[in-house]
C-alpha cells in the first residue's frame, strides 16, 4: 500500500503547521475513528489542562484507536480538529503537538474547525481521524 503526500507549490505551505494539503492512498482498508479527547480510560484529563497538553493526549488516544484496528500512527491520513472558542487561536500549541506526533514526511491532511463547545466543558480540543491500513498486515 502506498501513501503519497502532496503539498503543491500553488497552495500555502502547510507542513510548518503539522499537516499536508493532500494525501492519496491505494489500496487498503479505511478506518474511521470517532473524535478523541484528552480523557484517559477513567474519563479524567489530569495534569496540564492547556490546549497543547490536551492535543497531545487526544493524539495518543487517536493512536490507541488506530492500533485497535490493526494500524499505526503513520496510517492516519486525515484529521479534523475541533477547537473550542479561543483555543482555535492556539496554532503554535496545536502545530507543535502535531509535529511531535507525526513524522515530518507523513503529515495527514487536516482541517481545523472552531466550535462553541464540545461534549464536556473541560474539553478544548477533539480530534477525529481517518486511517488507511494496508492489506499486507
Amino acid at each position: 500500500m502506498t501513501h503519497t503526500y502532496l503539498n503543491p507549490a500553488n497552495l500555502f505551505p502547510s507542513t510548518q503547521y503539522g499537516f499536508s494539503q493532500v494525501v492519496v492512498c491505494q489500496p487498503g482498508r479505511t478506518v474511521y475513528m470517532s473524535g478523541q479527547v484528552a480523557w484517559d480510560a477513567e474519563q479524567e484529563i489530569g495534569g496540564d489542562p492547556g490546549v497543547r497538553s490536551q492535543a497531545e493526549r487526544a493524539l495518543a488516544n487517536v493512536e490507541r484507536a488506530v492500533q485497535a484496528a490493526g494500524g499505526q500512527r503513520t496510517d492516519i491520513i486525515s484529521l479534523r480538529l475541533y477547537l473550542v472558542g479561543e483555543a482555535i487561536r492556539a496554532t503554535a500549541a496545536v502545530s507543535d503537538a502535531l509535529l511531535g506526533f507525526f513524522p515530518a514526511d507523513r503529515l495527514p491532511a487536516t482541517s481545523w474547525i472552531g466550535v462553541a463547545a464540545l461534549a464536556n466543558p473541560e474539553f478544548l480540543i477533539e480530534i477525529e481521524a481517518v486511517a488507511v491500513i494496508g492489506d499486507d498486515r
